[in-house]
C-alpha cells in the first residue's frame, strides 16, 4: 500500500511538471503573447487544483510563473523583470493563480466531502433495509456485527445488549474485558469511548433509554456516521425486540383461542353422538314392548354413533399432532396409481353412490412420497367431495409431474363452494353455509389435509364455481430417486 501511495504522489509531481513544461513549449512555439499565456497559465493551475490538490497546484503554479517570468516578460530570456508593469503583470498572476487554486481546492474538498457523505448515506440505507429482512431479535443480534462489518468495510464490529447481557462480534469471541467495557458504554458511564487498543464504542438509545452499546474497529468513521449508525441500530433492535414480545403475545392468545374454540367444538360433537348412544342404550336395557327390528334398529343407531365419535377423537388428535410438530414425513418408493387405488378403497363407504375416475400421468414410474399421509389427505377430499356432491355424480382424480412438483386433483361437479367461504375454507373449526345438514364434522378435515400436505413440503389451493363444482389442488416435491441420508 505503502510502494502504491509513493508512486501515485511521484506520478502527480511529475504530471504536474510534464503539463507546465509542455503548456510552455506549446505556447512559444506560438508566440503567444504575455495576455494570453497568462490566461492559459492560470486555467493550468486552476485544473491542477482541481484534480490533484493544494500542495501540487502550488508547484504548478510557481513553475508557470517561473515560465511566465522567462518567456513572456521583457526583457525575455531572463527572469529580471524590465519595470513596473512586468512586476504588476507577475504579481497579478500569482495572486489571482492563489485565489483560483484555493477556490478550486475547496471546491474539491467540497466535491469529495459530497461524495463521502453520498456513500455513506447509501450505506445507511442498505444497512437499514437488510435489518428489516429480521423479525426476530436473536438473529437480528447475532447477524447485525457482520453486516455492519461488510457494509462499512471495518476489521472488526461488537455488538453488546443490555436485554440479554450479551456481547455479539463479527470476528470471533468476545473477551470478558470487553463485554465489562461496552456495559459500561451502554450505561452511560463513558458516553462516547475508545476501548484501549481495540474499539471505539457509543452507547445505543432509543430516546432516553439505552438498549446497549456498539463498537468497532478501526476508529476512521466520519463524525456523523457513528450516530446514525447506533441511532438505527438501536431503532432495529427495539422493533425486532417489540415484534418478537408482540408475537409471543399474540401466539399465546391464538393458543388459547384454539383451546377454547377446540373445547367448545368437541364438546359439542362429541355430546351428540354420546347422546344418541345412551339414549339408544337406555331403551335397550329397558327393553320393555321392543321386537327384534327396534332392537337392531337400536344397535345400528350405537354402532353408527360410535364410529362418528371415533371419527371426531382421531380428527382432534390428528389435528393435535400437527400443531406440536409430532407427524414426520417417511418418503418410500410408490406408483401414483396406487395412492389413488388406496385412497379410494378406504373410502368405499362415502363413496358407494359415486363414480371415481382416475387420470393418472403415464410413465406412472416410481416416486419417492408419504403413501399414508398423502392417502389421508386424498381421503379428506373424496369424502369431502362425495358428502356435497349429488348422488350419482362424478368424483375425477388426476396427476401430473410438472416443474419438479408431483401434483394432485380432486374435481367434483357439486354445488360448489360460496365466495364468500373461499378464503377461510382451509381454517381450523370453519365451516362453510353449505355445511349445514350435509353431515357431521368438525371444520377440521381441510385444515389437517393442508398442515399434511405443508409437512410434506408442498402446499394446497381449491377453485370453485358456484352450481359447477370445486377443485382441489396440491403439490409436493417430486422426487425420482432415492434421497441422499440426511448427516
Amino acid at each position: 500500500m505503502q510502494v502504491n501511495s509513493r508512486f501515485g504522489t511521484a506520478t502527480r509531481w511529475l504530471g504536474a511538471t510534464f503539463a507546465a513544461v509542455s503548456t510552455t513549449f506549446v505556447l512559444v512555439s506560438l508566440h503567444v503573447d504575455s495576455t494570453t499565456s497568462g490566461l492559459i497559465f492560470l486555467v493550468l493551475v486552476v485544473w491542477t487544483a482541481t484534480q490533484v490538490g493544494k500542495s501540487v497546484s502550488v508547484y504548478s503554479a510557481v513553475l508557470c510563473a517561473l515560465s511566465f517570468d522567462y518567456f513572456f516578460l521583457p526583457p525575455y530570456r531572463t527572469l529580471r523583470l524590465a519595470g513596473v508593469p512586468e512586476w504588476v503583470a507577475l504579481l497579478s498572476f500569482l495572486a489571482s493563480s492563489a485565489a483560483a487554486g484555493r477556490m478550486a481546492e475547496r471546491a474539491r474538498s467540497q466535491t469529495r466531502e459530497a461524495e463521502q457523505r453520498r456513500e455513506e448515506m447509501e450505506r445507511l440505507y442498505t444497512l437499514s433495509q437488510e435489518m428489516m429482512l429480521f423479525q426476530d431479535a436473536a438473529g437480528l443480534m447475532h447477524e447485525l456485527p457482520r453486516i455492519i462489518a461488510r457494509i462499512f468495510t471495518l476489521d472488526a464490529v461488537v455488538l453488546y445488549s443490555r436485554d440479554t447481557d450479551e456481547c455479539f462480534s463479527s470476528t470471533s469471541d468476545v473477551p470478558m474485558s470487553i463485554q465489562a467495557s461496552m456495559s459500561s458504554v451502554s450505561l452511560g458511564q463513558h458516553p462516547t469511548m475508545a476501548v484501549p487498543g481495540q474499539l471505539a464504542a457509543m452507547p445505543l438509545k432509543v430516546g432516553m433509554t439505552s438498549v446497549g452499546a456498539l463498537g468497532w474497529r478501526p476508529t476512521g468513521l466520519s463524525r456523523e456516521v457513528p450516530t446514525a449508525l447506533t441511532a438505527q441500530v438501536a431503532i432495529a433492535l427495539t422493533r425486532a425486540v417489540a415484534i418478537e414480545r408482540s408475537s409471543r403475545l399474540e401466539a399465546s392468545r391464538e393458543g388459547e383461542r384454539l383451546r377454547t374454540a377446540l373445547i367448545d367444538s368437541l364438546t359439542h360433537e362429541l355430546r351428540t353422538p354420546l347422546t344418541s348412544i345412551r339414549a339408544a342404550a337406555t331403551t335397550l336395557r329397558q327393553g320393555d314392548g321392543l321386537d327384534d327390528a327396534a332392537k337392531a334398529e337400536l344397535a345400528s343407531i350405537v354402532d353408527e354413533e360410535s364410529a362418528q365419535l371415533d371419527a371426531l377423537i382421531g380428527e382432534a388428535v390428528e389435528m393435535a399432532e400437527l400443531d406440536a410438530n409430532a407427524v414426520h414425513v417417511r418418503i418410500a418408493p410408490q406408483h401414483t396409481r396406487t395412492l389413488f387405488e388406496d385412497a379410494v378403497q378406504r373410502s368405499q363407504a362415502a363413496l358407494a353412490r359415486h363414480q371415481v375416475v382416475m387420470q393418472v400421468e403415464e410413465p406412472d414410474t416410481l416416486v419417492w412420497f408419504d403413501l399414508h399421509l398423502l392417502g389421508r389427505v386424498l381421503r379428506h377430499l373424496i369424502e369431502n367431495a362425495a358428502r356435497y356432491c349429488p348422488p350419482g355424480s362424478r368424483i375425477v382424480l388426476r396427476s401430473q409431474r410438472k416443474e419438479r412438483r408431483l401434483e394432485f386433483r380432486v374435481e367434483d361437479n357439486g354445488p360448489g363452494i360460496d365466495p364468500v367461504d373461499l378464503p377461510l375454507i382451509f381454517e381450523k373449526f370453519y365451516r362453510g353455509k353449505k355445511s349445514t345438514g350435509k353431515g357431521k364434522g368438525t371444520g377440521m378435515g381441510l385444515a389437517i389435509a393442508r398442515a399434511i400436505v405443508t409437512a410434506h413440503g408442498g402446499a394446497m389451493e381449491v377453485s370453485s364455481s358456484p352450481a359447477q363444482g370445486s377443485t382441489f389442488r396440491f403439490w409436493v416435491p417430486l422426487v425420482e430417486k432415492e434421497p441422499e441420508p440426511s448427516s
